[in-house]
């Protein structure tokens, strides 16, 4: 039965007590990382639930020491590691906002966003002070700098070992409690403001998604500066979960840990799994245990599906689909199991959460289409963000009158089921839906890990490939694989760290349509150039 919403806004999600909570509830659950922690390498790889509750309230403690406190703005920015998650849990635990920063960004991106903060505190590390930070004037942005090891310029959190625990600190349910940012796709990131509330109703539905697989062993190869993979930590650790943590997703190094701890639960982002289709027949079947796959951030393949599947050997093993946004949460979902992913179209990505959102389609004008007439999806939920930092006039653009809009075009069925089929700034006049040609392209090319089908300067379909060990594309097979599809240009090849991505290895389509154009526009210089000292060998 719904409940009244003077009772569902009091509600939070709070991030500083997971770990203190699970230790409580669970005892000593193993944890299992491929690399030790930065803020305290001893430790090893081998951890468990009350030695990370133990170490965020160690880490709060420094924090508060250094001064740090309640709704000030920390800014984590590290290299990737676990301890991006304890240090999130830390600065939640004591009230201030974490802000986390993706470890892929460059540094004038990272710059531009310390400059929306209000005088934020920065805790990072060597590697990015040294790096990607070395040209930006961080002292100037930053109330301190604050690293987990020796960075020149930075204060040590070490400085304040064996500091005194201070008691949690909880904010008001609505207040701002964790920023994140925006995949920056088409451009710029936004910074997505999250409050205790907002992020409990993206909570529940996740609980009860995960019910079914409580308890199993979960490997996890995520973003640890996404939302989503603390909706998905906090669901784990109610139901205690063991956990095995992968910051290094080649199969080499991650089938040998897959196949040790045997587990239920594997989420990762979409190109992972395309990744890990080599794992379905590795030497110690590494996914043989699993029961449940979750897949979000972005489409994934039917091909990749069917394999991961295959894979298992459990008894009616299936994958879990979640569509939506940093600022959304998500809004659509659905299941397959091996019998609906054989006749699986890449395009649905399944049907509203009852009683959390609602999908529609809209015109340009904002008004709803009929059931298989394409359009805007736009969604409502009670997850929503409170706003964009020092952005409101976009948030309040994008909410509408009401209505978010995700930036995609699709439809509805008759029976609400939401279709995808391109998001909106990616599509192509000549071409119904991109990614429906690249579902085609996957499934019928086995040795491709990637195609982008992406506008080339004159808005013609260009797909940019990428084969499994970086070999040569066989074009024959590529000229029969395309002969009923779309007319597009030459495929071009290029290595799969070419491609520009998102944190959440999200392809990023309008930077690569960027590199096209410039490429086209050297090419033509270089040409004019030439002919030109052909004609006039003497110059003028």
């Amino acid at each position: 039965m719904p409940q009244p919403q003077s009772l569902l806004s009091d509600r939070g999600f709070y991030l500083g007590p997971m770990f203190q909570q699970a230790a409580a509830r669970h005892g000593a659950v193993p944890v299992t990382l491929d690399r030790p922690l930065d803020v305290n390498p001893d430790l090893g790889l081998d951890l468990s639930y009350p030695v990370l509750a133990a170490l965020v309230e160690d880490l709060s403690g420094r924090l508060w020491e250094a001064g740090v406190r309640p709704s000030e703005q920390v800014v984590v920015h590290k290299t990737d590691n676990v301890d991006i998650v304890l240090l999130t849990c830390a600065v939640s635990r004591i009230g201030a906002v974490p802000v986390l920063l993706s470890p892929g960004l460059q540094g004038p991106v990272a710059g531009q966003l310390l400059k929306r903060l209000r005088e934020p505190w920065l805790i990072t590390d060597r590697a990015k002070l040294t790096g990607p930070l070395k040209d930006i004037d961080v002292a100037r942005l930053v109330r301190q700098t604050l690293s987990v090891d020796d960075a020149p310029g930075a204060v040590p959190l070490d400085k304040y070992a064996g500091a005194p625990p201070h008691g949690p600190v909880r904010l008001h349910p609505r207040e701002p409690a964790l920023i994140t940012h925006s995949s920056g796709t088409t451009g710029t990131p936004k910074l997505a403001v999250h409050c205790p509330n907002t992020m409990w109703n993206r909570l529940v539905p996740q609980k009860a998604m995960g019910w079914p697989t409580r308890g199993e062993t979960a490997a996890l190869h995520m973003s640890f500066v996404h939302s989503r993979f603390y909706h998905l930590l906090g669901v784990l650790l109610h139901f205690g979960s063991p956990l095995l943590f992968i910051t290094d997703p080649e199969p080499a190094a991650a089938g040998p840990l897959l196949a040790r701890h045997r587990p239920g639960i594997v989420e990762t982002h979409p190109n992972t799994f395309v990744l890990w289709e080599e794992l379905a027949d590795a030497p110690g079947a590494p996914l043989a245990r699993v029961r449940s796959y979750g897949s979000t951030f972005d489409a994934i393949h039917p091909r990749t599906v069917q394999r991961l599947l295959g894979a298992s050997n459990r008894r009616s093993p299936w994958l879990m689909q979640l569509y939506g946004q940093s600022e959304t949460g998500p809004v659509a979902f659905q299941w397959y199991t091996r019998r609906s992913a054989a006749r699986a179209d890449g395009r649905r990505v399944g049907i509203a959460i009852p009683g959390f959102t609602r999908t529609r389609i809209a015109d340009s004008e904002g008004r709803r289409n009929r059931p298989g007439t394409p359009g805007r999806i736009e969604a409502r939920t009670r997850g929503r963000i409170l706003t964009y930092l020092g952005a409101q006039d976009q948030y309040d653009r994008q909410l509408g009158s009401g209505w978010w809009q995700m930036g995609d075009m699709g439809y509805r069925n008759r029976w609400g089921a939401l279709y995808l089929i391109d998001r909106e700034i990616d599509q192509i006049d000549s071409v119904h839906s991109n990614l429906e040609i690249e579902d085609t392209l996957m499934s019928r090319l086995d040795e491709l890990r990637e195609v982008v089908i992406v506008p080339g300067v004159d808005r013609e379909p260009v797909p940019v490939v990428v084969v499994r060990g970086e070999q040569p594309l066989d074009l024959q097979r590529w000229h029969e694989a395309t002969a009923d599809l779309p007319k597009m240009t030459y495929p071009r090849q290029w290595r799969f760290d070419e491609l520009p991505m998102t944190s959440t290895w999200k392809v990023k389509r309008v930077e690569i349509t960027r590199m096209l154009t410039e490429s086209a526009t050297a090419t033509a210089t270089a040409t004019t150039a030439t002919t030109a000292t052909t004609e006039h060998p003497g110059g003028a």
